[in-house]
């Protein structure tokens, strides 16, 4: 292939995927999810080279704000536009924001602690700028439909800075604690993206002509999930006591399976648009009812209960936005592909044999510690990725969207 050509083929690449945001991040967070995790148990045997920090903490941080963060900048740079009707950040500054996406993960690829006020204030930059993005648009557009995800988004900053605050201080107790609130504070982001995602797609579902809509979930419910999960972290950050923080984390866990029970629709509950949703949602939710037995005395720790929401209605839920989100957004209608199917397949096993073993639930699979899960995790990933990159990187099938 001669250079002007390659050049022209980069060229109009690069354009689609900056025609809106989750072209471009949805891809880079795959990636990451896929590749950090895998590089992390197989290559760095879970002892980064470049650091004295427990490899954990690196970990978290890379996940939480590598790969869901990368979701997040796709999610929050495509739908706040559609919902408002404003016009949505495109080019030269969607590369802007991954290009401080992209420093924020050069000290955790290798859990360089030199790099970490570099890649610190990098992480900071971009959160910062969703925040004054999602705040301009609700002043220009006079609307509070932004607000909550704004308050969850400046609640994600301050516990992200905490935690990076607290790692360039080697107080390791600390960054512990406060990775643990930065993930908790992503899931009611994603509490609140279920709720207004559930509802389209299933009315889509119901009646893809789109003549009415069939499917109204009460109002009151939008924001049970998220109002509950900030009950909850509220009270561990005024020091209640086990007891009481438990029951506040089993009713958060409880809001999110009302989400699950909103997916029984008909016969058409079982579709997998649905069923995917309904999963994040349930996954979330168990998580957070294992974490409050676990403060009731239930014979399992923190961590797995921590695994099952954060990793499985975390992650299950943003490949589900994927793979819903990058069908409509590039003209195509709803139907999954068989490797978006089994995608899901591969993310539920890997959070299965990550959780319920540490649960005391099923026994270790065979082979190096928590390799098969990385395997499957990847496999998940590159599984959404390999068929989507054609989507999202070529020119749209016709005007998309929910």
């Amino acid at each position: 292939m001669n250079q002007p050509l390659l050049s022209q083929r980069l060229a109009t690449t690069g354009y689609y995927l900056t025609y809106e945001g989750l072209r471009l991040f949805f891809p880079l967070a795959a990636i990451w999810a896929a590749t950090w995790p895998l590089a992390w148990v197989l290559l760095w045997h879970f002892q980064l080279p470049f650091t004295e920090l427990p490899s954990f903490l690196w970990h978290a941080q890379e996940m939480i704000l590598g790969a869901w963060g990368a979701a997040l900048l796709g999610f929050l740079t495509t739908a706040p536009p559609e919902w408002t009707d404003t016009p949505r950040l495109r080019g030269s500054t969607l590369w802007m924001l991954a290009g401080f996406w992209a420093v924020g993960r050069l000290a955790g690829i290798f859990g360089s602690d030199s790099l970490q006020w570099l890649s610190a204030v990098a992480d900071l930059g971009w959160m910062l700028l969703l925040c004054v993005y999602l705040a301009w648009i609700s002043a220009v557009r006079r609307t509070t439909r932004l607000l909550s995800f704004l308050g969850w988004l400046i609640a994600l900053t301050l516990a992200a800075t905490w935690a990076r605050a607290a790692m360039i201080a080697g107080a390791t107790l600390w960054a512990a604690e406060a990775w643990r609130y930065t993930g908790l504070v992503f899931l009611g982001l994603l509490a609140l993206a279920l709720a207004r995602i559930t509802v389209p797609i299933t009315n889509r579902v119901l009646d893809p002509a789109r003549a009415s809509t069939p499917f109204r979930p009460h109002p009151g419910r939008i924001n049970l999930a998220p109002g509950l999960l900030a009950l909850a972290l509220i009270g561990d950050l005024l020091g209640l006591s086990p007891a009481v923080s438990g029951y506040l984390w089993i009713a958060a866990g409880a809001a999110f399976m009302d989400r699950v029970a909103e997916a029984f629709v008909g016969r058409e509950a079982f579709r997998a648009e649905i069923l995917v949703l309904a999963g994040a949602a349930a996954l979330a939710g168990l998580g957070l009812l294992a974490l409050g037995a676990s403060r009731l005395g239930a014979p399992w720790g923190a961590g797995a209960a921590l695994h099952l929401s954060l990793m499985g209605g975390l992650g299950l839920g943003v490949l589900a936005v994927f793979s819903l989100a990058g069908r409509l957004h590039t003209g195509r209608d709803l139907g999954l592909g068989l490797p978006t199917r089994l995608a899901f397949i591969c993310l539920v096993a890997a959070v299965a044999t990550r959780a319920l073993p540490a649960m005391g639930l099923m026994p270790w699979p065979p082979g190096p510690p928590y390799a098969l899960t990385a395997i499957l995790w990847a496999l998940a990933f590159g599984l959404w990725l390999w068929e989507y990159w054609p989507m999202l990187s070529r020119e749209s099938l016709g005007p998309g969207g929910l």
